[in-house]
């Protein structure tokens, strides 16, 4: 009870995970951030530099493929994230430096931070189909929000609480790093909830939105020209695809789970309600 009165008693700040070589994104969010009023903190981003060969050959090879070293990176960025949260014992909004967000957030955050037994509360939207429960619970006049049972991305924007920051600590623990957005979206065990209209997009979906914003910003996690890093040996690749289709196998375990009570949805974004 203690807990959640102190959570009342604050404003959602914003924990902003930004690269040292990218102050034009830095910038870029702290525009953003005070139009909103929204207070920020910078998170250094985890560089590649500064994992050693042998740390990335121990990180990149527990998912369904291995993992790129600027995956890695952003992997663990998150991870520092959910460590700081855990620190300050108080929610906080996760952006990504390329994250566009609609001006109604700071009313969706005042609404959120009331809320109880929420672990973590995705903001964004990209394309993809989201299996959601079939009621909603009201936020403001325009956005309500519903329970997340199966996404397949977004880690752009995203509300953390204490309680969600705990549990996934704990799954870093017994399970490898992935990419960030997967780590997230397979962790049935998260009160998790989805905010509908989307409050928020990546700077390169926008065309896909009909927004007239320009994406100045290329993917600082991969590029056009960027393979993904082939199986270490014939074991390893069998390994990736035991563990792809064992995570089949619990999204349909999970489709099943909920079956009656959600649905599969496009979250569409409200496009009057983002900065121009």
């Amino acid at each position: 009870m203690n807990l959640i009165m102190a959570y009342t008693t604050a404003k959602i700040s914003a924990l902003v995970i930004n690269l040292d070589q990218s102050p034009e994104r830095l910038q870029f969010q702290q525009h953003q951030l005070a139009e909103l009023k929204i207070t920020m903190q910078r998170l250094p981003a985890m560089r590649t530099i500064d994992i050693t060969d042998r740390d990335y050959e121990k990180w990149s090879n527990g998912w369904e493929r291995k993992m790129r070293k600027a995956e890695v990176a952003c992997f663990l960025s998150h991870k520092k994230a959910w460590q700081m949260i855990l620190q300050y014992n108080q929610p906080m909004l996760i952006l990504e430096d390329d994250a566009l967000l609609s001006h109604q957030l700071p009313a969706i955050l005042d609404s959120l931070i009331l809320k109880n037994h929420i672990d973590y509360v995705n903001l964004e939207t990209r394309q993809r189909r989201k299996l959601l429960d079939n009621k909603e619970v009201i936020l403001t006049s325009d956005y309500a929000m519903r329970r997340l049972y199966q996404d397949r991305n977004g880690s752009a924007a995203y509300v953390l609480f204490p309680s969600g920051a705990h549990k996934l600590l704990a799954r870093t623990r017994r399970q490898a790093p992935a990419l960030a957005d997967a780590f997230l979206s397979s962790a049935y065990d998260l009160s998790a909830w989805q905010v509908c209209p989307a409050a928020a997009i990546q700077t390169d979906q926008c065309a896909a939105y009909q927004l007239h914003q320009v994406n100045p910003f290329p993917s600082t996690i991969t590029s056009a020209n960027q393979s993904k890093p082939p199986a270490n040996s014939r074991l390893d690749y069998w390994r990736f695809k035991y563990r792809r289709v064992a995570a089949q196998c619990r999204m349909g375990w999970r489709q099943c789970s909920v079956l009656g009570r959600a649905t599969r949805l496009h979250v569409s974004v409200r496009t009057v309600d983002f900065l121009e």
